[in-house]
C-alpha cells in the first residue's frame, strides 16, 4: 500500500510548526493516496523515523518521502536519506523513494514579486531586490538561489536582484546589509524562507538596527505558504509518485 510522508524542517517557534502542519493539511485533499503523514527534520515532533512508523502501522509497504524544503541542500541530500537508510534496516519489507525539494520554479518567481507588491506599488526598473537564503555549505544552494534571482530579474525587469545567506557559503547577509546605503534605488529585502521562525525575527532585528528610511529599504514577508508554493509542492509530489509507478 502506498503512503506519503511529508518532511518539514521544524522550528523552535510553535507558530512555524503550526504553519507547516496547516499547509500540509491543505495539500492532502489534492493527492489520491490513502496514507498521508507528516514529520519534521528537527526541532519538532514527530521525527522522520516516527513518521515512517506511523505509515507502516497503517499498512504502508511503499513510502514516498516528500521534503517540504526550498532548495537542494544537505537536508535533502544527506540528512533525509540517512534517516531512510535506518528505516530500511528496520522495515526491510518497505520500499522507499524520496522526492525533490521545491527548487527553481516559475510560480515561485511570481510569489516573490507578490511579496514586493504587498508592501508598495513599484516601478521594477527603479527597484532592487535582495533575496536572503538560509544558507548551506552545499554549493548547489548558491546556484539555485542565483537562478531564482536571475529569473526574477528577467521576468519582472527589476533593476537588480541580488542574493545573500544567513550562514554557510556565499555572500553574507550582514555584508550586503552594510552596503544597501550605496544603492541608488529602493531596495526590497525578501527572506527566502517558508515559515516565520527565529531566522525571520533575527533578520527583522538586524534590519531595524541599521535605521534605514522606509523610502530606502523595505523588509518584505517571507516567501511563505501561498497558493503558488502549494501548486509547486503538489507538482513535486505527483512527479515522485509518477516516477515510482513508472519504474515498476
Amino acid at each position: 500500500m502506498q503512503a506519503l510522508l511529508y518532511v518539514a524542517h521544524g522550528s523552535r517557534v510553535k507558530e512555524g510548526v503550526k504553519e507547516a502542519i496547516q499547509f500540509i493539511e491543505t495539500v492532502k485533499s489534492y493527492i489520491d493516496v490513502g496514507i498521508q503523514e507528516y514529520c519534521f527534520l528537527e526541532l519538532a515532533e514527530p521525527s522522520i523515523l516516527k513518521g515512517i512508523e506511523q505509515c507502516v502501522s497503517k499498512g504502508a509497504t511503499c513510502i514516498t518521502v516528500i521534503p517540504l524544503l526550498l532548495l537542494s541542500a544537505n537536508h535533502a541530500k544527506i540528512d533525509i536519506p540517512s534517516e531512510i537508510e535506518q528505516a530500511k534496516r528496520r522495515y526491510p519489507f518497505v520500499t522507499f523513494t524520496i522526492g525533490k525539494p521545491l527548487g527553481v520554479h516559475e510560480k515561485l518567481i511570481h510569489s516573490l514579486h507578490s511579496r514586493v507588491m504587498e508592501q508598495s506599488p513599484v516601478d521594477p526598473k527603479e527597484t532592487e531586490i535582495l533575496l536572503i537564503g538560509r544558507g548551506s555549505s552545499d554549493p548547489s544552494v548558491q546556484k539555485e538561489l542565483g537562478e531564482i534571482a536571475k529569473l526574477l530579474q528577467q521576468t519582472y525587469e527589476y533593476a537588480k536582484v541580488d542574493i545573500c545567506f544567513l550562514y554557510g557559503n556565499g555572500p553574507s547577509f550582514d555584508e550586503k546589509l552594510m552596503k544597501l546605503n550605496e544603492s541608488k534605488n529602493r531596495v526590497f529585502i525578501i527572506p527566502y524562507l517558508l515559515f516565520t521562525g527565529l531566522l525571520k525575527l533575527g533578520i527583522e532585528k538586524r534590519v531595524a538596527k541599521q535605521g534605514f528610511l522606509k523610502e530606502q529599504v523595505v523588509l518584505c514577508e517571507c516567501l511563505g505558504y501561498d497558493d503558488n508554493v502549494r501548486q509547486v509542492f503538489i507538482e513535486r509530489i505527483e512527479e515522485s509518485l509518477y516516477s515510482f509507478v513508472g519504474s515498476d
